[in-house]
């Protein structure tokens, strides 16, 4: 890309940056957004920190990129890796490499701070450009694999 670009971990003084990064991949997807700035903070840096957050900044601090990303293990992989819940880069900033860098500096991060072996992330199926996208960084879908959730309130009724 052109111009310098620096990766930051998300810090209690970045944190509105990340929640702006949140917010826009949002809008992109269609998606509400219910976060608020508290909720994001007691996840990242509450007593028992839920995820981590990373940022990428333009040489005049501006926010091209965000990556929201936790730690998993797979029995199956014999390994821990890094689940991506969240991707997203600037639209001026889309088609320059930066969403590989972001996902390079997650997966060089979780192998330093809990040695991943493995990243994984969803899209949506209806999200074309995103799975092309993938799949050119060698990102293979997992046909035996269903996405399922609930909620722990729903639980507890069962």
């Amino acid at each position: 890309m052109k111009g310098t670009i620096q990766f930051h971990d998300a810090t209690p003084e970045t944190l509105p940056l990340l929640h702006d990064g949140l917010k826009a991949l949002s809008v992109d997807l269609g998606d509400a957004f219910p976060l608020e700035p508290g909720q994001l903070h007691g996840a990242l840096f509450g007593p028992h920190p839920a995820c981590h957050g990373l940022l990428a900044l333009g040489a005049d601090e501006a926010l091209l990129g965000i990556a929201l990303y936790a730690p998993v293990f797979s029995t199956a992989l014999g390994c821990p890796g890094v689940y991506v819940s969240d991707l997203w880069v600037a639209e001026d900033a889309r088609g320059r490499a930066l969403g590989p860098s972001l996902l390079g500096q997650v997966g060089s991060r979780a192998a330093a701070m809990w040695d991943a072996g493995f990243l994984k992330l969803f899209s949506y199926r209806s999200n074309l450009r995103a799975r092309a996208f993938y799949a050119r960084l060698g990102f293979a879908e997992q046909p035996d694999e269903i996405p399922l959730r609930v909620s722990l309130a729903a639980l507890k009724q069962n």
